[in-house]
């Protein structure tokens, strides 16, 4: 399968949870801006993957990321980060959002498990008290410590000045 064809819009994303729902399998969402994708990230939707069957993955659009990291962000636009993530075996399906959080994607794709790092409480995750008032579940994962990408973006401009 191309990695693109795991880029959905929201209608498509729909149609498949429907169809994972219809085959009885437990569905998992994160979403995040992943500007640059580090070990970090990659342990975390790993570790996300394993709480159910298949994981979609919301992906902030480079408007959201602008909006929420600022003017100089994102380094990689939301197409390449888009198809980079969708290239992980563990990522089922990405679905980028224009939104500033991803309550409406999470309440359109009703997911069984919801995830977000341990640096959030479950009581502040966007769309936690939607997923737990429809039988879901909320985890939050342990991350990679020394990985973030506002680290390397600082590290870079350090070797760069």
């Amino acid at each position: 399968m191309r990695t693109e064809n795991k880029i959905l819009s929201l209608v498509d994303a729909q149609i498949q949870r429907n169809d994972w729902k219809k085959e009885g399998k437990k569905v998992v969402f994160t979403n995040g801006c992943f500007d640059i994708v580090h070990l970090g990230h990659v342990d975390y939707l790993e570790k996300a993957r394993e709480k159910g069957d298949c994981l979609i993955l919301g992906l902030n659009s480079d408007n959201s990321v602008k909006r929420l990291k600022g003017e100089n962000r994102p380094i990689v636009p939301e197409y390449a980060r888009a198809r980079l993530l969708a290239s992980l075996a563990f990522v089922d399906m990405v679905v980028v959002f224009e939104e500033d959080t991803p309550l409406a994607l999470i309440e359109n794709l009703c997911p069984d498990v919801l995830t977000k790092g341990s640096d959030y409480e479950i009581k502040n995750i966007v769309g936690a008290d939607f997923v737990l008032k429809n039988g879901g579940k909320v985890a939050t994962l342990d991350l990679v410590n020394g990985f973030s990408t506002s680290l390397i973006v600082e590290k870079i401009r350090k070797f760069g000045a």
